[in-house]
């Protein structure tokens, strides 16, 4: 028994010394992680301490480990879910996040596998460059289109009237809210989403649709038998990394979109957050309300690693 011990401990410390001499071989590149690594301990991991005013009632002379514990604990959390404003915040949040990924997330595979199609490289760079110029836009530049588009004297509606239609306030009635928001996201990421399964189909080696050329296959079947197969445990990936900030809604377009008319489906949980933690500064309300988000995300993301490691071998973690 002391002679395996011995040997198990000999090689644990052959390994370790290996390890730092590797380490010590390839010194530059450790360097060059330094500044990425102050970074995330600067502004990823340190800020995390301000978590704990969502427990106190905040005040800012005292500062956030001055100020006084909250009584009780939890009563900011209790206080978000005694108001109709949060189930509704929150339902508006599932409802576009669902609706975003039922209808967005095939698009961007759809567009990478046609895209694979186009043999010639210069209309396939100008496709590609187009489709994702979109998403370098500002949320105001685009909110400021769909106002141009869609208002009550925008391009649609002189359409609709010269066609002796009569015009449809699309920009202020609820109903045409989510179709908005969700096809002008569609709109800004649909190419750039796309990036990482055009790098997928790359990838995938010439000699599979040589073999398949030579057994006589279809394009349509080029894509259903060798594309989609290949390329599927990178979309399994990004369908967990999506399902997981299911209750991440950016506030700036959907703040920027609402109005007096449109609240009722267009108050989603960040722009709940933006008015009552910056607006009428009740910071620990803010920030129990944005901890509830992100464990609720938390949650999410790790119920949908398990059921994707249960069913097709692949997760993340």
């Amino acid at each position: 028994m002391k002679k395996k011990n011995e040997n198990a401990a000999a090689v644990s410390n052959r390994g370790k010394v290996s390890k730092v001499k590797e380490i010590l071989r390839c010194w530059q590149l450790y360097v060059l992680l330094i500044p990425a690594l102050i970074w995330l301990v600067l502004f990823a991991y340190y800020p995390m301490y301000g978590l704990v005013i969502a427990f106190k009632d905040f005040n800012g002379r005292a500062g956030i480990l001055g100020s006084p514990w909250a009584e009780p604990l939890f009563k900011h959390f209790q206080t978000f879910f005694s108001t109709s404003i949060a189930v509704n915040a929150i339902k508006n949040t599932i409802v576009i996040s669902l609706q975003t990924l039922v209808i967005g997330f095939p698009i961007p595979v759809i567009f990478a596998l046609l895209l694979n199609q186009i043999t010639r490289n210069a209309p396939r760079k100008i496709i590609q460059t187009i489709s994702y110029a979109p998403y370098f836009m500002s949320n105001v530049v685009v909110v400021s289109l769909i106002t141009v588009l869609f208002s009550a004297n925008g391009v649609v509606n002189n359409i609709i009237t010269a066609a002796g239609g009569k015009e449809v306030m699309f920009t202020s009635l609820p109903q045409y809210f989510r179709p908005l928001f969700i096809g002008s996201n569609l709109w800004q990421t649909m190419g750039f989403n796309a990036i990482i399964y055009i790098a997928a189909l790359t990838a995938i080696s010439p000699e599979y649709y040589e073999a398949a050329t030579m057994d006589g296959a279809s394009r349509l079947q080029k894509i259903l038998y060798i594309d989609i197969p290949l390329i599927m445990p990178t979309v399994i990936l990004m369908m967990i990394l999506q399902i997981g900030s299911i209750m991440n809604v950016g506030y700036e377009k959907a703040y920027l979109m609402q109005n007096g008319s449109n609240t009722i489906v267009s108050e989603i949980i960040s722009t709940y957050i933006y008015k009552v933690g910056l607006q009428t500064a009740q910071y620990s309300f803010a920030t129990a309300v944005g901890l509830f988000n992100s464990i609720a995300n938390f949650v999410i993301l790790v119920i949908a690693n398990l059921v994707a490691k249960k069913t097709s071998d692949i997760s993340i973690f």
